[in-house]
């Protein structure tokens, strides 16, 4: 598909755990997770998801990388709060790495239309995700997921609205090792 060099990957881009990105992905395959905010329901939400479902991801190969906004000591504390200890993830406060992917700011029906809103209380109020106080990043910032090996993008969902939720296994069928 398409090379993340195509993207302008800046090349000192590192996990937590001080590993090159464009390096992960020639390991194993990389879910790449786009966050909004630490204090945005639905970005709470995926990390619920992503918990419930980590081992299913890590049993067929694929390494899970997050990328956010946040200091580093901030959002391990969000990953533990999810029973993510221990993943890793890029601090990324300029959004550098959501512009070289072509992760754009959302409109306002993007992120506050009828269908969000909706969500939003489902997500929130029902599921137990809540809303946060603060941003903890730009509150404008839309998600998305790529799966990557080789450095190429093999699949990707682009959030339309920031309330969508992915099927994150069923992205990664495409190429995952079983």
């Amino acid at each position: 598909m398409t090379l993340l060099n195509n993207f302008g990957l800046p090349a000192d881009m590192t996990t937590n755990k001080g590993k090159l990105l464009s390096n992960l992905s020639y390991k194993q395959p990389v879910l790449l997770v786009f966050l909004r905010h630490f204090g945005c329901t639905f970005c709470r939400e995926a990390l619920a998801d992503i918990a419930k479902k980590r081992d299913n991801i890590e049993n067929r190969g694929v390494k899970i990388v997050f990328v956010h906004m946040s200091p580093n000591y901030l959002a391990n504390r969000y990953f533990e709060r999810y029973e993510l200890k221990g993943i890793a993830h890029v601090s990324d406060p300029d959004c550098k790495l959501y512009k070289a992917y072509g992760l754009t700011k959302g409109t306002f029906n993007q992120l506050f239309g009828l269908k969000s809103w909706i969500r939003g209380f489902d997500a929130g109020v029902v599921k137990g995700n809540w809303v946060g106080t603060k941003a903890l990043g730009d509150g404008f910032q839309m998600p998305g997921v790529f799966l990557i090996q080789n450095e190429e993008i093999k699949e990707h969902y682009i959030h339309k609205l920031a309330s969508d939720r992915p099927d994150y296994v069923g992205l990664i069928d495409c190429c995952a090792v079983f």
